[in-house]
């Protein structure tokens, strides 16, 4: 039976406030609504939604009704989800840049190559988030998790862990700041121990995480970095651990890097 991914909440995250520029209260309680909705929660009833906002029904069900006539979520038969208006929106993000336009290519290789799904990930405010994602013709297991536009802490998963390895000291302590999802008993959580980790992937190049973002899968994760040794994101691919040894075996580390060098140099 192939492992299975468990269902771990979105890291809080709020509105940072600019000097002399007020928060809109209303926009600040429809993005908390927006962003209740998981991958593996798609469709939520009122009272969830309330609850995990702390907003009162009333002003749920006003605030959600807006963002249904705005194209943002849907409501049928009790239950809320988001939209395709979202979709709309998606198509103008620019997070990645000539990045994710130039991995896409890379991405179908490696997971051809490798029979594994492919990520790209980028580091943004602390957290690493998925930009790219590719799943091989004859994937070795199914791999459902991490959809594009999903983002978790820096301590688990070869590309997070790739970029925690990477970052400037400044922004690497700002990732570590962050509380730390478990998501599996392996997952690094103490910060100690994730600044010892950082070290070692910062002097390999490459990074081995094994069960700890998914119990039973293994991830190989590099980072990408331009002509002028500025990190620019990570590659990394995931698939079970015996299949990973096996790669890890035959060389792959080396094949992987050689494809984040030419992805380096390509992005501008």
């Amino acid at each position: 039976m192939p492992p299975k991914a468990a269902t771990m909440p979105e890291p809080p995250r709020k509105v940072p406030t600019r000097a002399g520029v007020p928060i809109v209260r209303a926009v600040e309680r429809s993005i908390a609504l927006l962003r209740v909705f998981q991958p593996g929660r798609p469709r939520q009833t009122l009272t969830e939604l309330a609850g995990a906002t702390s907003l009162d029904k009333n002003t749920a069900r006003r605030l959600l009704h807006t963002l249904e006539a705005g194209g943002l979520v849907d409501h049928k038969d009790g239950l809320y989800a988001l939209s395709h208006g979202l979709l709309e929106l998606f198509s103008a993000v620019d997070i990645g840049g000539s990045l994710r336009e130039v991995a896409a290519p890379v991405l179908r290789v490696i997971a051809e190559e490798t029979s594994s799904t492919a990520f790209l990930w980028v580091h943004r405010d602390g957290m690493a988030v998925c930009i790219e994602r590719v799943r091989p013709t004859a994937p070795r297991v199914e791999v459902t998790w991490s959809a594009v536009g999903s983002r978790t802490t820096l301590n688990s998963g070869g590309g997070p862990l790739a970029l925690l390895g990477h970052l400037a000291p400044a922004d690497r302590a700002r990732a570590l700041d962050q509380v730390m999802v478990r998501r599996t008993p392996f997952s690094l959580v103490d910060r100690s121990e994730l600044t010892a980790r950082a070290a070692e992937i910062a002097r390999d190049g490459a990074v081995l995480a094994a069960d700890d973002y998914i119990v039973g899968l293994t991830a190989l994760g590099v980072p990408v970095v331009d002509r002028h040794g500025q990190l620019l994101g990570a590659l990394s691919i995931s698939t079970l651990g015996d299949h990973a040894r096996e790669l890890v075996a035959s060389g792959y580390f080396a094949t992987l890097k050689a494809h984040a060098a030419a992805l380096g140099r390509r992005a501008l």
